[in-house]
């Protein structure tokens, strides 16, 4: 059945306070979404970010991003006054977010509402800890012992509890009591009103698509709490870090410097921490795109210590073992295979046997540094469409960026006659194609330009803050989105 959707991160929501959230906004982009006749939402990963905000690499891989916790819903529970949100400054550009403003606001206003909660007595908060405490345990004793530590990595921590001794651990609960209870208050609030969020839009007949990063940060409560689970050596230092090898986007690879799995390890444990990653994911999701979906076929090691990823080497990832295994335990689930990037015969031969759907962007059909299966007529209907991801340009930022020669043939393609809303041909070639899904970022159906853009892989410093402005989604674009999707059957 033909479908499409939206990509829009929560984050770039117009809530108030600075940053997208499970605001009454979200609920109003899920209404326009439904008259738009859109069936699927994606998101990007909703974890807690550091360090340069990526939601790649989160300081934990099942926790919940608090900056996402409405405030002016703690407001209308009583656990907050508009005063006390006042009193902080969360950044004042309508269209990008202030992070920096954000980190220094946030907790503490969400501090205000832990100490009027009273919520040690509250029995859905007791039954949420019990139900979670399989990661929600070693996740606020985590992130309350890298607070009293003026927040520096794991592996800088005092010996006894960055090697997890069993009295160091005690002392610490003990200790930090209270802040622990606080980290366990945000994460509860947080799937409080995302759970909401979610049944409301799955009441719309509107699905969520989220992220699974293929690996965890280092920097994170994952890998301290499971350091079996990883390539460390004895003193949890890793052995070889995770990215990719240079290719004609990146002269020297990307490093993206995530620890590597010890997959003989997992393999073992018939691949239990895994399960449970995944099976949590489909509590939080409806369908589940896994991220590097070749870093399972093979993965790329490059040398602790590198500065960049041009010496790594591949080795041989679980392969299909982890998705029988996944299919056996939580029986059959609707997954996105993020099979971007070069693809060996091996990997295109895992993606097929999983049945998985793949991915095709538009942008790179006309890239001609490289051999293309992105142009439409190369599709098969087993295949998820989108004009870009998070990870590349706007349609127009992206076109104004390429060569003659390469923009010439995309124009003659698309058979694009002048420049008038250009970014509209390239979603009706996308509509138009014979993939089963078809998904377009928010930033192509409002016109925007290279300023909109999410991410530039490899760079720190600009990325992940762009926001929606209020009213842009509005009830005619809603209907032009409409008219379209039914013109190419996907209503």
């Amino acid at each position: 059945m033909r479908k499409s959707g939206v990509l829009l991160p929560v984050s770039s929501i117009p809530s108030k306070y600075g940053i997208g959230t499970f605001s009454k906004q979200a609920y109003e982009f899920i209404d326009l979404l439904e008259q738009a006749g859109q069936t699927y939402w994606q998101i990007l990963p909703l974890g807690p970010t550091g360090y340069g905000d990526s939601p790649y690499q989160s300081f934990s891989t099942f926790a919940g991003n608090p900056y996402y916790i409405d405030l002016e819903t703690l407001i209308d529970d009583g656990y907050l006054t508009k005063k006390d949100c006042d009193k902080y400054d969360f950044g004042d550009n309508a269209e990008y977010i202030d992070y920096e403003k954000i980190y220094l606001s946030r907790f503490k206003v969400l501090k205000t509402a832990f100490e009027n909660s009273n919520i040690e007595k509250d029995e859905q908060f007791l039954d949420f800890i019990d139900k979670n405490s399989y990661w929600l345990d070693d996740y606020a004793l985590y992130m309350t012992v890298k607070n009293s530590f003026d927040g520096v990595s794991w592996i800088e921590w005092d010996e006894d509890i960055k090697l997890r001794k069993k009295d160091a651990l005690a002392k610490y609960r003990e200790e930090y009591k209270s802040e622990i209870a606080f980290y366990q208050f945000q994460q509860f609030m947080f799937a409080k009103q995302w759970t909401a969020l979610k049944k409301y839009a799955n009441e719309k007949k509107i699905q969520i698509i989220g992220d699974i990063p293929i690996y965890v940060a280092f920097d994170s409560a994952d890998t301290w709490a499971n350091p079996e689970l990883f390539q460390l050596d004895e003193d949890c230092v890793p052995v070889a870090v995770a990215g990719c090898p240079p290719d004609s986007f990146s002269a020297t690879g990307q490093l993206w410097g995530n620890p590597l799995y010890r997959w003989d390890y997992h393999k073992k444990t018939d691949y239990d921490w895994w399960m449970k990653r995944i099976a949590y994911c489909y509590q939080l999701y409806d369908v589940v795109r896994i991220d590097h979906f070749r870093g399972f076929d093979e993965y790329y090691s490059i040398p602790y210590g590198d500065e960049t990823a041009e010496f790594g080497h591949w080795e041989k990832g679980p392969g299909y073992d982890i998705f029988k295994t996944m299919k056996e335990k939580l029986g059959k689930k609707a997954v996105i295979a993020e099979d971007l990037g070069f693809l060996t015969k091996s990997v295109l031969q895992l993606v097929k046997k999983t049945g998985y759907p793949g991915m095709k962007i538009l942008q790179f059909a006309f890239d001609s540094r490289e051999e293309s299966d992105y142009l439409p007529h190369n599709y098969t209907a087993n295949s998820v469409v989108y004009t870009g991801t998070h990870d590349n340009d706007t349609v127009l930022g992206w076109i104004e960026s390429l060569n003659r020669h390469d923009k010439a043939f995309a124009k003659r393609y698309l058979n694009i006659r002048n420049n008038k809303d250009i970014q509209w041909e390239f979603i009706r070639a996308a509509m138009a194609s014979v993939s089963d899904t078809c998904i377009i970022p928010m930033q192509d159906y409002l016109g925007l330009g290279a300023e909109a853009r999410i991410n530039i892989p490899s760079t720190l410093g600009l990325n992940w803050k762009w926001r929606m402005l209020p009213g842009a989604f509005d009830e005619e674009l809603a209907l032009r989105i409409k008219n379209m999707t039914k013109l190419y059957g996907r209503l």
